[in-house]
């Protein structure tokens, strides 16, 4: 989203966030961003500060928007008192093509990452879950992320808040091992997320989700 009355520098951002294939929403009234905001998941937040009022409304971001790149846009003068704001990039008017290419490129990236780590993969394979003394079901696994999974059992059980967790990834030889702690139950379905995970694991985790999302 950009939020900007400015249009011959919304011209141009638009111009290079279509070229990196980024669909783009423009507001220029910081009244309703909160609202937008609010209702609507974004992947990344660009922001005029030479309107009036971005000064407060940068500091009433909610603490999840840290989750997405914020970017700043400015006159020389405004941007100087904007070092220590949490803007992961700013940059001063007028746009340098060159420089706004860099920058959003990079804010690309992050998007992308963003959106691996929390993309959900439904998944159709079985997990063996252990926990208890001994104890071990075979569950079915529903989603899949870097963070963790979901399970559907075909009985109640009652799972306590450590478990073990052993899968395979689909298409791959790669047998996943690891560490859970239980996050959600309902009924016979379970959130759990990973606490212990050997690093080379996990990069292989990373990897497979990586594909699976780029090539859907």
């Amino acid at each position: 989203m950009v939020v900007s009355r400015d249009w011959p520098e919304v011209s141009v951002l638009e111009c290079i966030l279509g070229g990196l294939h980024m669909r783009v929403d423009v507001e220029p009234e910081l009244e309703r961003v909160s609202a937008k905001l609010a209702k609507s998941k974004i992947d990344a937040l660009i922001v005029d500060c030479d309107l009036d009022g971005t000064t407060k409304f940068l500091g009433g971001l909610k603490q999840e928007l840290n989750t997405v790149p914020l970017l700043v846009i400015g006159s020389p003068r405004r941007c100087k008192h904007l070092k220590t704001s949490p803007a992961t990039f700013i940059f001063e008017k007028p746009i340098s093509v060159e420089q706004a290419v860099r920058k959003l490129s990079a804010a690309r990236s992050l998007i992308l990452n963003g959106r691996l780590r929390y993309h959900r993969h439904p998944l159709a394979s079985p997990v063996v879950v252990r926990y208890g003394r001994g104890k071990r079901v075979t569950a079915d696994l529903l989603n899949l992320s870097q963070g963790g999974l979901a399970i559907r059992t075909d009985r109640v059980i009652n799972l306590p808040a450590a478990v073990g967790l052993a899968f395979t990834l689909s298409g791959s030889k790669l047998n996943v091992r690891a560490k859970g702690e239980l996050v959600w139950k309902k009924a016979e379905s379970a959130g759990i997320r990973f606490v212990g995970m050997t690093s080379r694991q996990m990069r292989s985790l990373q990897l497979w989700l990586a594909q699976q999302y780029l090539t859907t």
